[in-house]
């Protein structure tokens, strides 16, 4: 991994400048934001409690763009990839000024998504276990990967709901893609994540709590569209069964945030795109944890899943169709800690209701509670 950094810097330098870049321009975007009056007034669904500038995401942009100009072949897949963000940006900051419907909203998103695909940036075949390398027709891969793409970009939008949640959540994703896509000798998607980090990284120096400056929909739109196009070049364009799974494990918590407020919202037959207070960070401020408690535990889940598909990655417990003990010892006990970890979290939130203990605890102690006011009126009756 060490040879492939030192034959490859632009992953440290992308990373740095992209770092720099975000650090430098934030306070002076923030500070247009409030001359324009792009800010994110306290209401009954935002957990601010002053009104905070968005458009943070224009930070984020250039701190990408810049030195992915400087360092990545923008002769292929990268250009699409670069120009769908530009669209991506444009989509969520005019969604920030104006605010968009939801059809304009996701036109926007498909039309950034299907750019990327028309350089090439689109699976065209998955390796299955037991079953090999399947191919898949053009209209099928296409279609996959522009869904894929807007689903990241909406998944990213939805966490973007608490100071530094987001941002953190990216960065270990795009430091995460950064070092497989290096193992896998994809160095333009390397690099790219690796700016991503970096890019993020920056940014949580003014949105971590108490948060200075919003990102907006323009940073979440170009946070998810990068991941998820980067994952497609750098990771699923491989012919390795396990690296099939590697961008769901790493993107496994705004996935499992998207797919419980869908769930819920269509459970009631509400508008998927109605805006409310179910995420997942709402839950954690709903049970007494701080903004910053909850953002640092979330943050932990994401790394112990993005620490399982390191380990999955690299370390070597089946080669040659021969398993080894003591490597499939430590990747089992790795991934045993993310599935504890994700249990926790879905035990703690009280998102499955079944047979919790502390649902059944709280109910017999509310009962009980009721019982005996009911009988102290009936005695002072």
């Amino acid at each position: 991994m060490l040879d492939d950094l030192r034959a490859t810097p632009e992953v440290l330098y992308g990373a740095l400048i992209a770092f720099g870049v975000v650090v430098l321009l934030t306070p002076a975007v923030g500070g247009m934001a409030r001359l324009l009056g792009v800010v994110d007034a306290p209401d009954a669904r935002r957990v601010n409690r002053r009104p905070i500038p968005r458009l943070g995401g224009l930070a984020i942009f250039l701190g990408i763009i810049v030195p992915a100009l400087a360092f990545l072949d923008l002769s292929g897949e990268m250009r699409g990839i670069l120009l769908g963000v530009a669209v991506a940006c444009v989509i969520g900051a005019i969604d920030d000024f104006r605010g968009l419907a939801p059809l304009p909203k996701l036109a926007g998103q498909v039309t950034a998504a299907a750019i990327p695909v028309s350089f090439g940036v689109w699976v065209d075949h998955f390796t299955f276990p037991f079953v090999g390398v399947v191919d898949l027709p053009t209209w099928l891969g296409v279609s996959l990967t522009i869904v894929w793409i807007v689903a990241v970009m909406n998944m990213v939008n939805f966490l973007d709901g608490m100071d530094g949640l987001a941002s953190g959540v990216c960065a270990i994703a795009g430091l995460t893609f950064a070092i497989i896509a290096l193992s896998l000798g994809k160095a333009d998607a390397a690099i790219l994540s690796a700016i991503v980090a970096g890019a993020c990284v920056g940014f949580l120096r003014h949105n971590f709590f108490p948060a200075r400056v919003f990102m907006g929909d323009s940073g979440a739109l170009v946070l998810g569209f990068t991941l998820a196009s980067v994952s497609v070049a750098g990771l699923l364009k491989t012919a390795s069964t396990v690296v099939l799974f590697l961008p769901l494990l790493v993107l496994a918590v705004p996935i499992i945030d998207t797919s419980f407020v869908v769930a819920k919202r269509l459970k009631y037959k509400q508008p998927i795109s109605i805006a409310d207070r179910s995420h997942l960070h709402h839950r954690f401020l709903n049970i007494g944890f701080s903004q910053r408690r909850a953002a640092l535990v979330m943050w932990g889940w994401t790394a112990t899943l993005g620490a399982a598909a390191l380990a999955t990655r690299f370390i070597p417990f089946r080669e040659g169709g021969e398993w080894h003990l003591w490597e499939t010892v430590v990747v089992v006990v790795i991934a045993f800690a993310a599935l504890a970890y994700s249990v926790y979290i879905v035990y703690l939130l009280e998102i499955v209701k079944l047979a919790n203990p502390r649902i059944r605890r709280r109910l017999r102690d509310a009962r009980s509670a009721a019982e005996r006011e009911d009988v102290r009126r009936r005695a002072s009756g």
